[in-house]
């Protein structure tokens, strides 16, 4: 990508200014309200449920993990974007960075809605995903883009499991869910369209358990 300078001719970004931008992603993600949506939630329209404490604090429960996912799918395409090779790829893990924005405010506004609060792990989650997205993109563009279509892939079936286990009447969650479904599966089907590895069965399993690390930690916290 380049920028107009002040004497009117293209600037290529430095890597300071690439640096610059990430840290000012980092704090968009991580700080509560700092980030806006660019559509609206799907849950707005939808009617209030009456949950008890335990399905209220059930769904915060899951709606955390969501959000959480959301955070390191912003360090894991702020971290591809600064290392891919070619700029069409790092256009598209930067456009789909800001898809997945509406996804992050839409589980903050749900778990504000549910008397919860997001993860005290998410800086931690971020650092790490954000540093597996830069080593990614280091070893090539089709990696880096592979590894996009198996995450999304994780986060799809956190998605349904987490639509099934939802309390049968809050339909403001499961509103939001099958809304990141459909934009999940579609970046998933983008990545690999654009050339991404297919990752064999065994780094996949691999990552499953690492997303279950994830989600045992900040169900909760």
């Amino acid at each position: 990508m380049s920028a107009i300078s002040p004497s009117g001719n293209p600037r290529r970004h430095t890597l300071l200014d690439k640096l610059i931008s990430n840290a000012d992603q980092a704090l968009r993600t991580l700080v509560p309200g700092a980030a806006k949506a660019y559509r609206d939630s799907p849950a707005d329209d939808r009617p209030a449920a009456e949950l008890s404490d335990t399905e209220r604090r059930h769904a915060a429960g899951l709606m955390r993990i969501n959000h959480t996912g959301e955070v390191c799918a912003q360090g894991l395409y702020q971290g591809q974007a600064l290392t891919a090779k070619l700029p069409e790829v790092r256009e598209a893990m930067e456009e789909a960075a800001k898809e997945e924005i509406d996804h992050l405010v839409w589980c903050e506004e749900r778990l504000k809605q549910l008397d919860s609060h997001t993860s005290v792990l998410n800086p931690v989650f971020y650092a790490l995903s954000f540093g597996i997205g830069a080593a990614a993109g280091k070893v090539s563009d089709k990696v880096s883009l592979g590894f996009v279509a198996a995450t999304e892939d994780q986060v799809c079936n956190h998605l349904t499991k987490h639509m099934t286990s939802l309390p049968v009447q809050d339909e403001k969650s499961k509103a939001v869910l099958l809304q990141m479904l459909e934009d999940e599966a579609k970046h998933a089907t983008t990545a690999l369209d654009a050339g991404g590895y297919r990752f064999p069965m065994p780094v996949k399993l691999a990552m499953t358990g690492v997303s279950k690390v994830m989600t045992k930690s900040v169900y909760r916290v």
